[in-house]
């Protein structure tokens, strides 16, 4: 649970600054993931993570869901909520950097700055040991074309201390495609070009800071993403172990994190090379959708882990009890885990949108992964 992480009393914020851009769909979705395993920790979250018919889901599934859920509908009720916390003395744990004059620094448990400092893709290379380091280089607008040509192959990264969405900002570019810069490159100044890796294994390092600013680790996971490079689920349980050297490293880059003020939970992303080379690929300093199935694993289904798990997350423009009730057939069957959820028309925000975080888990991995591919397959 949270209180494990952070330790009691502390008020937990997982949404990203909204700002005046596109994430603005996806942010309050953000906040809500840490709800089901909130436990006795207050959780500053929307109120399309709240629904009752989904709290009643995920306390049906055994979860440690949050008895303490301050929800907000739009940017002043999310404002008012903060506020509230702050004047009844709780320390607020930011996932993402918000403003001193909503979250005062001497009232949080690690500041703005240093979290939107840990989470810019431009910074990686301050903490990584250099024999871990993947080729890269940042970038001005002004530089980006000559530095990003289509002859070549690159992921391009948005270095920025807003740490306003993960994985949203990022862009693959194939030899021999045209390129065609994604929407982030119009309000940034700054980006990471990074080589373009063949990854034969591909790992998300689960670890947390504690209150007493040991680096501690969670487990080892496995991450699955698609074609352009973006993660959409994990796979949990017995996973082919990362070596050793690079574990360690990822242990002593949380270690320094801490030794800076950082406090919470964290995900570092690795791999394994084509031609051998172990590289550390992101520092994700936040809660975040690989740690979010593990707790929850953790908490409702501790033998599962002995098993194979993974997790998926469904996304449609329609309602939340349509998703509920596509996937009500496979939770009465068991071997699945509703891990969030959330409904934007429980906001003010006028796009309909839901998703949906679950869980597969059981013996026979094939069965896990065909079961989840099966859960994908929503039509209204």
């Amino acid at each position: 649970m949270l209180t494990d992480v952070y330790g009691p009393g502390v008020a937990v914020c997982a949404r990203p600054a909204a700002g005046d851009h596109r994430h603005r769909n996806t942010v309050d979705a953000l906040s809500a993931r840490p709800i089901a395993v909130a436990g006795g920790a207050p959780v500053i979250c929307s109120a399309g993570g709240t629904d009752p018919e989904l709290l009643a889901q995920l306390h049906e599934g055994g979860l440690p869901v949050g008895d303490d859920l301050r929800d907000f509908r739009d940017e002043a009720g999310f404002a008012a909520r903060l506020t509230e916390a702050v004047a009844d003395g709780l320390p607020i744990s930011m996932e993402y950097p918000h403003p001193t004059a909503l979250c005062p620094d001497d009232r949080v448990v690690k500041t703005a700055r240093l979290v939107g400092y840990l989470n810019n893709k431009a910074t990686i290379s301050t903490f990584v040991d250099p024999r871990f380091h993947a080729r890269r280089s940042v970038v001005t607008r002004a530089d980006l074309a000559e530095a990003a040509p289509a002859a070549t192959s690159w992921v391009l990264k948005a270095a920025t201390d807003d740490a306003h969405g993960g994985s949203l900002d990022v862009y693959l570019h194939e030899a021999g495609e045209r390129v065609a810069f994604p929407a982030f490159t119009d309000v940034l100044g700054e980006f990471v070009i990074e080589e373009y890796l063949q990854l034969t294994r591909n790992w998300g390092v689960q670890l947390y800071v504690a209150p007493d600013a040991v680096a501690r680790l969670l487990a080892v996971t496995e991450q699955r993403v698609d074609d352009t490079g973006v993660y959409v689920g994990g796979r949990f349980g017995p996973v082919s172990p990362p070596p050793a050297d690079l574990l360690a490293e990822c242990l002593a880059i949380t270690q320094r994190a801490a030794d800076l003020g950082y406090r919470g939970l964290c995900s570092l992303d690795c791999a394994e090379t084509a031609d051998g080379r172990l590289v550390m690929l992101d520092l994700n300093f936040r809660i975040t959708s690989g740690s979010i199935p593990l707790l929850a694993l953790q908490s409702a289904r501790p033998d599962a882990l002995d098993g194979y798990a993974e997790s998926v997350k469904l996304t449609a423009a329609t309602p939340l009890a349509d998703l509920l009730a596509h996937v009500r057939p496979a939770l009465d069957a068991g071997g699945v885990l509703i891990t969030s959820g959330h409904d934007t028309t429980r906001t003010d925000n006028p796009v309909v949108l839901s998703t949906l975080q679950l869980l597969v888990h059981g013996d026979d991995p094939d069965d896990v992964t065909a079961r989840r591919r099966a859960l994908t397959s929503f039509t209204r």
